[in-house]
């Protein structure tokens, strides 16, 4: 891979994000239909600087905010919601290290990452009580060093990933990431995703045999959730965005169809299906719900900005709050429009060649992640009793 490109500000990440979508749709429907994993498009989003658009100002990064963050994800699920997934982790785990971090450790990675590398993730396990149930380990040894044992599962990015961060418990059985280089030895990704939709996202398996992981390549992550932090709401935040962006790609492939390829009911006694009044109806109520999920996002960004500027317990739980709020309605919109698609394009969009259920497969897939209901939980709670979001990292 070529250097990376350094991205200079909010304004260039926008317009690198919006050209790089338009290059990544025009083959979307292609390698999800054939699971061809987009190795050349990621190896374009590295050498593009995106990945390093959160990079602190004073180590050479761009440092946008997250509103452009939001703005670039939504751009690139436009394109393809399935490549679009596969950095999400990647600026997570920016984050861990931003927050942190030691000097050495962000001087280091922070390199890394203006020169195109990439992160993935070894987070979540199967077979656990539950998703916070981290059973990987992180043992220490005599000369300071650590070895890590354990599987993960739905490692989003790491088959093609430089570095992939291990979410472990140390010895105190606290969370801890450690950062380690993709041909490590003892460690083993293996391609066995089958979703039906994210096709391409290679979320498979991370196996890691005694890994020997150096000193400084561990961060105490546990240590983010001793005060107000925004981890948790910048991570769903680009979620969101994932959903919003394939809303709003749906509703595009539907109006085209329509206008390009439907032919109008007989009752209807029009020439076009696109004059029909009651698709015109249905049309006008879905693009409300695409409008409504990119206005939920960007007030959510914002307050995560606001928070920023002035970190507190009260902006950390209004920035969780507001993102809580576009997650699960984006998470909605995603499933309602790319599921409408087929009644408003009626029976031939149904052809399998055409893939255009592809939309759904993957809205379907994605907002599985964590579950809405438990979003309006916390909305529910925060506006009638004043109840506090929890500080657990998915909210």
């Amino acid at each position: 891979m070529t250097a990376a490109h350094v991205i200079a500000d909010d304004a260039e990440a926008l317009a690198v994000a919006a050209s790089l979508a338009a290059q990544f749709r025009a083959g979307a429907a292609e390698r999800d239909a054939g699971r061809r994993l987009p190795r050349a498009e990621l190896d374009r989003l590295s050498a593009s600087g995106l990945l390093a658009i959160t990079v602190p100002a004073e180590h050479g990064g761009a440092d946008v905010s997250a509103r452009t963050l939001a703005e670039v994800f939504r751009l690139l699920a436009t394109g393809d919601a399935s490549l679009a997934q596969i950095p999400q982790s990647h600026f997570a785990y920016v984050n861990v290290l931003r927050r942190q971090g030691t000097e050495g450790q962000r001087k280091f990675f922070f390199a890394e990452l203006l020169a195109g590398k990439r992160f993935g993730n070894a987070q979540s396990e199967a077979g656990t009580k539950h998703v916070q149930d981290i059973r990987t380990r992180l043992e220490p040894q005599p000369d300071g060093s650590y070895v890590l044992t354990g599987v993960k599962h739905y490692s989003t990015g790491a088959l093609f990933a430089d570095w992939i961060p291990v979410l472990a418990r140390a010895e105190d059985d606290l969370l801890h990431v450690a950062y380690v280089p993709r041909d490590a030895p003892g460690l083993t990704v293996v391609d066995d995703w089958d979703g039906m939709g994210q096709r391409t996202t290679a979320s498979g398996t991370v196996r890691l045999d005694s890994v020997p992981v150096p000193a400084d390549r561990v961060v105490p992550h546990h240590l983010t959730f001793t005060g107000p932090q925004l981890h948790g709401a910048v991570a769903q935040l680009l979620h969101a965005a994932i959903d919003a962006g394939l809303a709003g790609a749906a509703l595009e492939a539907a109006a085209e169809f329509v206008r390009t390829k439907s032919r109008p009911w007989f009752e209807s006694g029009l020439d076009t299906a696109a004059e029909d009044p009651l698709l015109i109806q249905r049309f006008g109520e879905l693009a409300l719900q695409v409008r409504a999920s990119d206005a939920l996002l960007v007030a959510a960004a914002l307050a995560i900005d606001a928070a920023r500027a002035d970190l507190t317990d009260a902006t950390a739980a209004e920035a969780s709050i507001a993102v809580a709020s576009a997650k699960a309605f984006a998470a909605t919109a995603a499933v309602e429009v790319s599921s409408a698609l087929f009644e408003v394009a009626g029976t031939r969009a149904a052809l399998d060649g055409l893939n255009l259920h592809r939309f759904w497969r993957d809205a379907r897939t994605h907002t599985l992640h964590d579950p809405v209901r438990w979003k309006v939980q916390h909305l529910g709670r925060h506006i009638l009793n004043g109840t506090p979001p929890p500080r657990h990292g998915l909210l």
